[in-house]
């Protein structure tokens, strides 16, 4: 029987090898190795990771009956449950925002406010504050066609713009609740909610001033220019960028895409993290039937069609030919938004079936009588697990599993805060082909497979490492105890 280790390399060789090696697409280098390495799993350790994530003993020992396409085609299901919609209705969004002008309208107020030189700070900062209260995923959707309306405009600096939209969304996404992995690693290890927001806003911003310096030097070394892409023709992006603002839409009309699902979130998020409200406790409230229509219109999905919704409406006023129909930009769109479902879904079935080897377990055994500091400790288990599997979520559960007792028995020297922090930044390192993050970034700001290695990797490295150095300095400095 092969140790979970050793599938693990197996399929890394299979599907890095393939696509980069062999030239097969992600889609089918991700599927086969996906196939490999539920092949090498024994029955035994798929039962165990059923039991694992909470499967009674009888569900367990069925799931681990299944034939191996079954359980393939549940993660790849799994997967498209969680990102579908939102890829499909992201794509619509971002073809009709840069058809109607709406993004180029909304570039051409961001440069009066910030001017060509600062315009990488504002998507660098703007994604780090919508990356707090929304999905990484989301984030990414709304903002990259923006970043491409914005290389147009200024004629450079393509990649700087995106590396700094993926620095601010992704360190948000695991330092700052109320994003669900910190989220879930306060509540392990007892870890106020308020401290958690500060210190993790605090690290952030050392971390994504990091990634910015690693953007810039990226940009000046490899720059990749905006390239043609199914839903958003150059040719036709410059004849937007070259109109006069009287055949723009509106400000306020640009933003409606943009803004609708943002707002909708985050108050959902507002009322259910810290207004401590659920059904049962406002049934009789007045507060019921508000609380009820947030939560429903405040659901991702739901926003996000709202959303397209409005993207819909602003491309029908601003088209070149007002009795043209919307279904050639609908189809265009979802052509483009169907292939990164395909991948990123593959993608997800692959990191499932990394799971199912009890890679996550085998790390924890490892790691549990290494004699380090604490605070390196939970960076490296999380760095391993997030590497290994390619959740930063998954991560962020486990390695808080793992030290939570030892964060709160151990007489610490400083806060446990800090443990989280080392937590959620290992959680960054590395992305690879078994994220769907990684897929989802590469195939909407329209990177190759290996243009994505040498960037969108290390810069989540140096991130990651720079949030290691502060987070020791600021425990020795100020241990908050």
């Amino acid at each position: 029987m092969l140790d979970p280790i050793a599938i693990l390399a197996v399929g890394i060789i299979l599907v890095v090898g393939g696509i980069i090696g062999f030239k097969l697409h992600p889609f089918l280098a991700l599927l086969l190795g996906a196939f490999v390495v539920a092949c090498l799993t024994p029955s035994s350790q798929i039962e165990q990771f059923g039991l694992s994530k909470g499967m009674d003993a009888a569900a367990a020992l069925a799931y681990s009956k299944k034939s191996i396409g079954e359980r393939i085609a549940t993660e790849f299901g799994n997967t498209c449950a969680k990102i579908g919609i939102l890829i499909a209705m992201a794509a619509i969004i971002g073809k009709c925002m840069l058809e109607s002008g709406a993004a180029e309208r909304i570039i051409r107020a961001l440069l009066k406010l910030t001017g060509i030189k600062k315009a990488p700070f504002a998507f660098l900062f703007g994604s780090f504050f919508l990356g707090i209260p929304v999905f990484f995923d989301t984030v990414i959707f709304l903002m990259i066609p923006l970043a491409k309306a914005m290389t147009l405009r200024i004629g450079k600096d393509y990649l700087l713009l995106i590396l700094c939209i993926m620095s601010g969304a992704a360190m948000a996404n695991s330092l700052v609740p109320p994003a669900p992995g910190p989220l879930f690693l306060i509540g392990e290890m007892g870890i106020p909610i308020g401290l958690m927001m500060m210190c993790g806003i605090v690290v952030g911003l050392f971390t994504i001033s990091a990634g910015y310096l690693f953007s810039v030097w990226a940009n000046k070394k490899m720059p990749i220019e905006l390239r043609d892409s199914l839903d958003a023709k150059l040719e036709d992006l410059k004849t937007i960028a070259a109109k006069e603002d009287k055949h723009l839409p509106g400000l306020l009309v640009s933003l409606l895409p943009v803004l609708i699902p943002l707002v909708l979130i985050i108050t959902d998020t507002i009322m259910t993290n810290f207004m401590n409200l659920d059904h049962s406790s406002t049934q009789s409230s007045w507060m019921n039937p508000l609380y009820a229509v947030i939560r429903f219109l405040g659901d991702k999905n739901i926003a996000i069609i709202l959303g397209g919704v409005a993207a819909l409406l602003v491309m029908a006023k601003n088209k070149k030919q007002k009795n043209d129909s919307l279904t050639p930009f609908v189809q265009t769109a979802l052509m483009s938004g169907g292939g990164i479902i395909m991948i990123t879904a593959s993608g997800g079935a692959f990191g499932g079936a990394l799971q199912q080897t009890g890679i996550s377990a085998e790390i924890a055994q490892m790691t549990a009588g290494y004699q380090m500091a604490l605070i390196p400790m939970a960076f490296f288990i999380s760095a391993v697990v997030r590497t290994a599997q390619g959740s930063a979520t998954v991560a962020l559960i486990t390695a808080s599993g793992i030290l939570s007792g030892m964060a709160n028995q151990a007489n610490l020297a400083f806060n446990p805060v800090y443990i989280g922090l080392a937590i959620g930044c290992g959680s960054k390192l590395v992305p690879w082909m078994n994220d769907a993050g990684f897929w989802i970034f590469c195939k909407l700001s329209d990177l190759t497979e290996k243009e994505a290695l040498k960037t969108i990797s290390p810069l989540l490295v140096v991130m990651g490492l720079t949030g290691l150095v502060v987070i020791l300095i600021g425990a020795k400095l100020f241990p908050l105890i």
